[in-house]
C-alpha cells in the first residue's frame, strides 16, 4: 500500500481531557495539550490562581479552547467547585492530566537528610501526589467509558539524585498511586497511567538545585544523547489517552532517551 492511500490516525478525535498543571509555554503539560489538540481533542484547563491565568489563557486560546477553570489542588472545595463549573460546559469528559508537582524551595538542595522537614515533606506529597487521587474521586462520576487519566513521574522515584531529595520520595508515592489507582477505577473501564519523562527545562526544574548539570550528565549517558522535547512527551501522553492505548493501565512509561536504561555511556565505558 502506498503511504498515501494510508488514513491519518486522529487518535482523540470527539475526545474531551482537562489539563492541569499548565504554567507556561515552556510546561510539559503545554507539550501534551498541544499534541492532544493536534490529534483532534477538545481540551479544556485549570489554572492555580489568577497570576497564572493569563499564561494558561494566552495557550488555550491558541488551541481553540476557552474553557477554563481555577483549582487550587491543596483544597478539596476548590476541586469540587472546578469540577461543578466544568459540568456546566460538559457534562462528561473522557479523561484529564495531572502535571502537578510542588516542594518548598529549601527542600530541593544540599543533604536529604539536612533538608528534610515534617511540613516539607507533608507539602510534597500532599501537592505531587494525593492530588491525583483528589482529582481523580472528584471527576468519577463525570468521565465517560474508556476514560483516561495521566500523571507525570520521574526517574528520581527510583534512584536517588542530588537535590531531588523529598521530590524523589514525593514520585515514587505517586507512582504508587497510579497502580492504585488503576485497580480501584479499572472495573469501571477507566485507566490510569503515569509518564516518567527525561529532564526538560520547565519552570519546576527551574527550582531544582544545579538543574544544568543534570542535563550535561543526562545527554551523556542517554542512548539517544540528547535531552527529550516537550512534544515528545506530549505524543506519548496523547496516545496513552487515546483508545489505541485501550489495554494499558497501572504503568510507568519512561520519555527519556532511554537514560533510565544506562548505567553508563559507551564512552565513559572506553574512556
Amino acid at each position: 500500500m502506498k503511504l498515501s492511500a494510508i488514513k491519518k490516525t486522529v487518535m482523540l478525535k470527539n475526545k474531551k481531557i482537562l489539563i492541569a498543571g499548565l504554567a507556561n509555554k515552556h510546561s510539559i503539560a503545554t507539550g501534551i495539550a498541544k499534541a492532544m489538540h493536534a490529534q483532534g481533542a477538545e481540551l479544556a484547563f485549570t489554572y492555580q490562581n489568577e497570576r497564572l491565568k493569563k499564561n494558561v489563557e494566552k495557550i488555550a486560546s491558541e488551541l481553540n479552547s476557552s474553557l477554563l477553570y481555577e483549582c487550587d489542588v491543596s483544597s478539596d472545595k476548590s476541586i469540587e467547585t472546578m469540577y461543578q463549573n466544568l459540568s456546566k460546559d460538559w457534562k462528561s469528559f473522557d479523561g484529564f492530566v495531572h502535571s502537578i508537582g510542588f516542594a518548598p524551595a529549601n527542600e530541593l538542595e544540599g543533604n536529604f537528610v539536612e533538608a528534610a522537614t515534617r511540613d516539607g515533606f507533608k507539602v510534597a506529597h500532599d501537592i505531587s501526589s494525593y492530588s491525583f487521587t483528589a482529582m481523580a474521586k472528584g471527576a468519577k462520576s463525570m468521565l465517560n467509558p474508556s476514560s483516561a487519566l495521566l500523571t507525570l513521574t520521574y526517574l528520581g522515584s527510583i534512584q536517588s539524585l542530588p537535590n531531588y531529595n523529598v521530590m524523589g520520595l514525593a514520585k515514587a508515592s505517586l507512582e504508587a498511586n497510579t497502580r492504585f489507582l488503576a485497580a480501584a477505577m479499572g472495573p469501571d473501564g477507566i485507566r490510569v497511567n503515569a509518564i516518567s519523562a527525561g529532564p526538560i527545562k520547565t519552570l519546576a526544574a527551574s527550582g531544582v538545585k544545579n538543574f544544568r548539570k543534570m542535563l550535561a550528565n543526562y545527554t551523556k549517558r542517554a542512548p539517544l544523547r540528547r535531552v527529550v522535547t516537550t512534544t515528545e512527551v506530549g505524543n506519548v501522553a496523547a496516545f496513552l489517552c487515546s483508545d489505541l492505548a485501550s489495554g494499558i493501565t497501572g504503568e510507568i512509561t519512561y520519555v527519556d532517551g532511554g537514560f533510565n536504561t544506562a548505567a553508563m555511556s559507551i564512552e565513559e565505558y572506553e574512556d
